[in-house]
């Protein structure tokens, strides 16, 4: 059984030798590569996965053009990657290969995917608790009892990572893409270490995003077309009432009427930001996942053990 590590990176020059060596030292007497996708690095971490490629039988190392996302970088790994097992990790140290063989055994027990439960999670109040209401929104609307869904590390039958539909920021919703082609998922907990160096690539906005993404793929569950056109009928009715709420704003305003000026600002930015969610929801909607052409053509250089 051939396992291979994707591992999208992102300016870690600090972390990618240590973890390297240490899912060295846990796959130890196991088939195994570890392939790391570079996702447009600019702090010497190219450089250093080069060498690293260089000097090892069992590392690869895919080269994207520019920073794609980290979709877009398992997307690639996912489709240059040959063998049964595919295992996702952070390249940041906060997962601990040293779960390794617990993840490979659950999938020995039958199951197709098992994501790795941060039960400890050791990250700043403003990430574990967003994140905790998200995962539990997420879980109730598409009926899971998992933990963590939005999880970095995860094992899984090479056949799934394959078949994932990724794009734009759709790695979050691995999980439930896999449920929903008929996968068995579960989780285990495991360890997450504290971030030792440099600092998260995500802000507010991954917020935003992860729950436009799952308000999409829930959308995706039925008529596409149906709620795309409902969602379009949406906006244009809101943005009219944005419109001239806008209006009724500037009039109450030269009429010397503040508080109905101020009363219409609001209206109209609430309605500017109904239009704005209603859209985000609209473009995923109409995304495809990346073709193979997409994804060779993102390549700058592969090499694949």
């Amino acid at each position: 059984m051939k396992i291979v590590f994707v591992i999208p990176v992102f300016n870690e020059c600090k972390t990618v030798e240590t973890l390297a060596e240490g899912i060295a030292r846990h796959a130890q007497g196991l088939d195994y590569r570890i392939l790391f996708v570079d996702d447009g690095s600019t702090d010497g971490s190219s450089e250093i996965l080069s060498r690293l490629c260089e000097g090892s039988e069992t590392i690869g190392l895919i080269k994207l053009k520019g920073n794609r996302g980290k979709s877009h970088a398992l997307a690639a790994g996912f489709a240059r990657a040959e063998g049964d097992i595919a295992v996702m990790m952070d390249a940041d140290l906060q997962d601990d290969p040293e779960e390794i063989p617990r993840m490979l055994a659950k999938l020995d027990e039958g199951y197709d995917l098992v994501c790795g439960w941060k039960q400890t999670r050791n990250d700043p109040w403003h990430k574990t608790i967003p994140s905790r209401i998200y995962n539990w929104a997420v879980s109730r609307a598409f009926g899971f009892s998992l933990h963590d869904i939005n999880t970095g590390f995860k094992a899984m039958r090479m056949e799934v990572a394959k078949r994932l539909p990724l794009v734009g920021d759709m790695h979050r919703m691995i999980a439930v893409f896999a449920a929903g082609m008929g996968y068995r998922v579960t989780e285990i907990p495991v360890v997450h270490h504290p971030r030792r160096f440099g600092r998260s690539k995500y802000g507010f906005s991954r917020f935003y995003g992860g729950a436009a993404d799952a308000i999409a793929v829930w959308l995706m569950r039925g008529d596409v077309k149906r709620y795309g056109q409902r969602l379009e009928r949406i906006k244009m009715f809101v943005g009219a009432f944005c419109l001239m709420a806008a209006a009724g704003a500037i009039a109450a305003a030269f009429s010397r009427h503040p508080f109905i000026a101020l009363g219409c600002a609001l209206v109209s930015a609430v309605c500017a930001g109904i239009m704005a969610c209603t859209e985000s929801i609209l473009v995923r909607l109409r995304r495809r996942p990346l073709s193979a052409a997409e994804i060779d053509a993102s390549i700058e250089s592969a090499t694949v053990r």
